[in-house]
């Protein structure tokens, strides 16, 4: 009889776990070209097997359709030959991003000559448990490799026959390049089970980051035994102030909502002062309705809505709360900057809010009372996203207050360690 290795005995998502931590032991040291060098290759070979993945999409889609599963969550989930394309350039940018390994954050010499430095070091083994978007297989797989860490990816059941695809093309890619395919590892397993085995995989896993619904992150965030970088759902504000300019209210608002409507950063709730409410309502439900955005409305824009060609239903209590990820957006009257911060904090996610105003005190006020990740002046909530701020393919956006908040790069999947020289020193 053959003798067992040690990983014979254990369960396919604790070997996953397992080669993971050596492969995470291989890739930290690595330089950048070396790293780079892999993420190049990765983003040739989504090029090169554009058909594949998206023949094994193409399954899923189907899957999805038959389940009844809404147009938003498909959206999601496809996989086109100019999305492939589009990801693949993403990639291309995370390798020409400067590498976090090794950056000192702070350094002295201290009174007794020790030399102190903190610098940046790879997480190690990276977590990701998510739904429904493939295009977070390949961003999470190369935000991961570029800060030294092995990665290990639990999507959904959604989207198992692309990640499947995914996850192969980037194995592959890294070993044709002498890494180990092994830092990049798609979880064992469709069932809960193995989400279950991942959250306990203390020791093992370093850090899990969960994307997806507020259901998914309150599971991991409450049961995972994992250190967890929380990601949160996105009930995303834009305030048009008594002094906004209302061309370019409407066209922030418009932007916000419906240039993508299944994404995090889309507003779901408009709130107006009631100073500007009758110039501004008429124009901004008309433009609402040319988008095909059904308004869920207070007392006070309801009475605004007569005439427009907007949809317009009563809003309900649930509707302040609710992430819609569809063509659909609350709206409320205000009587002051300060009421709409207040309805904010109540309902907010704590993902993003905008204000549209001319005044610098008004934005100053709400840019200090407001407390998310992101306030935008003047802009679109449609930027909170790491491409968009430069950070190049996000991991996701942590709406929690320690070690990263905002979109999160490179930076944020590093931790750090001081090394200390000396010359013979004794305490």
């Amino acid at each position: 009889m053959t003798s067992l290795t040690p990983l014979d005995n254990l369960t396919p998502v604790t070997r996953a776990a397992h080669r993971a931590r050596a492969a995470a032991a291989q890739i930290a040291p690595l330089p950048r070209s070396a790293k780079d060098e892999a993420l190049l290759a990765i983003a040739d070979a989504l090029e090169a097997r554009t058909a594949e993945i998206v023949e094994a999409n193409a399954e899923d889609i189907a899957k999805a359709r038959e389940a009844g599963t809404s147009e938003s969550i498909i959206d999601r989930l496809t996989l086109t030959p100019e999305r492939v394309r589009a990801i693949a350039a993403d990639v291309r940018h995370v390798a020409a991003l400067p590498d976090p390994v090794g950056e000192v954050v702070r350094g002295s010499t201290l009174p007794n000559g020790l030399d102190l430095r903190q610098v940046r070091v790879p997480l190690g083994v990276v977590g990701i448990i998510y739904e429904a978007r493939p295009n977070v297989t390949v961003d999470a797989a190369a935000l991961c490799l570029k800060a030294g860490n092995a990665v290990l990816l639990r999507g959904s059941s959604s989207a198992y026959a692309s990640n499947t695809a995914l996850v192969e093309v980037l194995r592959d890619a890294i070993d044709g390049v002498g890494l180990p395919a092994d830092a990049i590892q798609l979880v064992p397993g469709e069932s809960r089970d193995s989400v279950r085995e991942l959250m306990r995989a203390r020791g093992l896993v370093d850090v899990l980051i969960p994307r997806g619904g507020a259901s998914l992150i309150r599971t991991v965030v409450e049961e995972s035994t994992v250190p967890v970088i929380e990601t949160g759902t996105g009930n995303c504000h834009v305030y048009v102030d008594a002094e906004a300019d209302l061309d370019m209210a409407v066209d922030i608002l418009i932007n916000s909502k419906a240039q993508r409507v299944s994404v995090c950063n889309a507003a779901e709730t408009l709130l107006v002062h009631r100073d500007v409410a009758d110039a501004f309502l008429p124009r901004a439900l008309d433009a609402l309705a040319e988008a095909g955005v059904t308004v869920h409305a207070d007392e006070r824009v309801l009475a605004r809505a007569e005439g427009t060609k907007a949809t317009v239903v009563p809003a309900t209590p649930e509707d302040w709360e609710t992430e819609y990820l569809s063509h659909d957006i609350a709206a409320a009257v205000v009587d002051s900057l300060d009421q709409a911060v207040e309805h904010i904090r109540r309902w907010t996610s704590g993902h993003t809010e905008a204000i549209v105003t001319t005044s610098q005190a008004a934005a100053r006020r709400f840019t200090q009372l407001v407390d998310s990740t992101t306030v935008a002046v003047n802009a679109s909530t449609r930027f909170t996203d790491g491409g968009q701020f430069g950070f190049g393919a996000e991991i996701g956006i942590s709406t929690q207050k320690l070690h990263a908040r905002g979109p999160m790069g490179l930076p944020e999947l590093t931790s750090t360690k001081y090394i200390v020289t000396g010359d013979g020193h004794i305490r």
